[in-house]
Parts: structure tokens; sequence; C-alpha cells
């Protein structure tokens, strides 16, 4: 299937904003947020963008701007209107989206662009890690106004750091020199290296149903599945992109589906437990497509956003149909 939809695609347009990176709100069915930059991210400020959806559309709730571009954004797991993201001059900005001026903190450790933030989903914790390429991750609590933990072992940017939704304190990164890695709050140390590509990875992902289980997207044009018991070769591997991919999420109501978007345009849905693991192409964009989100609180609906200048949400074909 390519381009075929169930119901409207609701886009929005921001001229001169690049998008890179799109959440949904954990708490607020329908709001998403995303993080753009201007001239796509090389130079120039980055904006925040906080959109609702309703009958007609999306429509834009508010708007925050940074002096330099933004990369990622995380929500708050105990607060429905705090949002973290990430910047080109090596911050890390709090934002209140119930408070019209911002950040409410800012914080100032990394020494070069941060490209990932991600706020940790377990009970009981309140943590934020970041991944720069300065090649270091940092560990935050938000409450708190210097980092808590610098993690040290990757020889090259990262570009993605996602926490495990199943163990607490234990996080995954995905970098420039080839590997993933697994990471403990209680060690310094990187508990586990997967060699995983011959090629820059972009991003990674956690399977929301196994705790072994996690997705790597890389330059190569791959996604490569990995179970942490057993790191000598991939379970699965998906190949279908024409470019590097740039974002992998694992759906949050099917255990062996996951997205993709890329630098070829497009976004691809995948069931790897299938023979035939291409499950759907959707073709919309007309630059790279950078963010991506599943909504955890409907089934079909998907978020993206792209170097176009738009921000989109609709229900592909496969998620709507029974697995």
């Amino acid at each position: 299937m390519s381009g075929a939809r169930v119901g409207a695609v609701r886009t929005l347009r921001v001229p001169g904003r690049h998008g890179y990176a799109a959440e949904f709100s954990p708490y607020l069915p329908g709001r998403l947020a995303c993080a753009a930059a201007q001239h796509y991210g090389i130079a120039g400020c980055g904006t925040l963008l906080i959109l609702d959806q309703n009958e007609s559309g999306l429509r834009l709730f508010r708007s925050f701007d940074w002096n330099d571009g933004l990369f990622d954004v995380t929500w708050s797991e105990n607060n429905e209107h705090v949002l973290v993201t990430c910047s080109g001059d090596g911050s890390l900005q709090l934002w209140d989206t119930a408070k019209a001026a911002g950040p409410l903190q800012v914080y100032k450790e990394h020494t070069q662009e941060v490209y990932s933030v991600d706020w940790s989903q377990t009970r009981g914790e309140q943590l934020v890690v970041s991944g720069s390429w300065d090649q270091t991750v940092k560990l935050w609590d938000p409450t708190v106004g210097k980092s808590l933990c610098t993690f040290r072992g990757h020889e090259s940017v990262i570009y993605s750091t996602i926490w495990s939704p199943h163990i607490p304190g234990c996080f995954a990164s995905a970098s420039g020199d080839q590997t993933l890695r697994i990471w403990d709050v209680k060690s310094t140390g990187v508990r586990i290296v997967v060699p995983a590509h011959q090629a820059e990875i972009l991003s990674c992902d956690w399977c929301k149903y196994n705790e072994n289980l996690l997705v790597t997207g890389a330059v190569d044009c791959s996604l490569r599945g990995w179970d942490l018991r057993n790191i000598r070769q991939p379970v699965f591997e998906l190949l279908g992109h024409t470019y590097a991919i740039r974002r992998v999420k694992f759906s949050p109501f099917h255990a062996s589906v996951l997205a993709s978007c890329s630098y070829d345009f497009t976004v691809r849905f995948w069931n790897f437990s299938k023979p035939d693991p291409l499950l759907e192409t959707v073709e919309h964009h007309t630059e790279f497509t950078c963010g991506l989100d599943l909504s955890l609180q409907s089934p079909t609906q998907v978020a993206d956003c792209a170097w176009d200048e738009t921000i989109k949400i609709y229900d592909p074909v496969c998620l709507t149909m029974p697995a």
C-alpha cells in the first residue's frame, strides 16, 4: 500500500521551521509537541510547538522560541504541562505549557549539540537522559540544576538516548560509532555494547512488550532488532528504506509492529513477525522526515514532521485493520 488513508490527514504548516521531533502527550489525547529549527538546524533559532487536534484539523496551542535549533522533545511523566527540549547550543530547556513565558529552567553542560532527550517512564523515578555530539550522555533530575552523572564510552556523536520502559534506571544509546549501548544509572560504566551496524546509527527504541528487545535504525537504510540475551546477530532485519533512517518507534499497542521515518521522505510501518514485514509506506512529505511518534491513546494514530515545514497526524491503513 502506498499512501492510502482512512480519514483525513491533519496538517499544520509552520513556515520557516523545519521539524526534528514530534511527541504525543502521555496525558492529553490529541496534544502533540514538535521540536523545530530554522534553516534546517544549521543556523538560526528553534521553536517548540504545542499542537491540539480538533474536528477541523490541527491548531497551534502555544509556541516557545529558543535562540538555537531544537532537535528533540520529551514530555514529563508526572506533570501534563511540562516538557524538556534540547538544542544546538548544548543546552536542555524545561518548559511549562501553562505559562506563556519560558523556559522555567535551562541546563547547560554539554559542549556540543544535544540531539536526544528522554524522560524516564518507570514509576518512582523522574529522570531525564540526554545524548550529545560531545560523545557523552548526561543524567538529569529536572528539579536539580546540574546533571547527576555523565556517561562516557561512545567514540563518536550520540544521536539517540531512550529509557527502558521496563527496567528502572536502564537506558540505551545509539551513536555514530556504529554501536548500540545499554547503560545502568547505578553504575556509570556501560553494561552491553552491541556492534549493531557498519554505519552510523541515528535512532533506537525499546519494545514495549519485551524488555530484552530493541531496534536500531541506521545510515545503511536498515532496521535491526536486537535481543540483549544474545547480541551476536540481529533477530530481524527490515529493508526497504532508500536513504538513512532517522527515527524508529515501536508500537505501544502491537508487540511486533514498529514505524520508521527516513531521509527518503517516507514513513514505513512494519510487522517483524511476518514473512513480508513491510505493512505500508506513507509518502506525504517532500523533504527529510525526522520526527515520528505513535499515539499512546489511539491505537491507529501517528504523528510525523519533516523539513518541508509540515506536521501531520493521520491513521495509516495498516493500523486500522486487524493485525
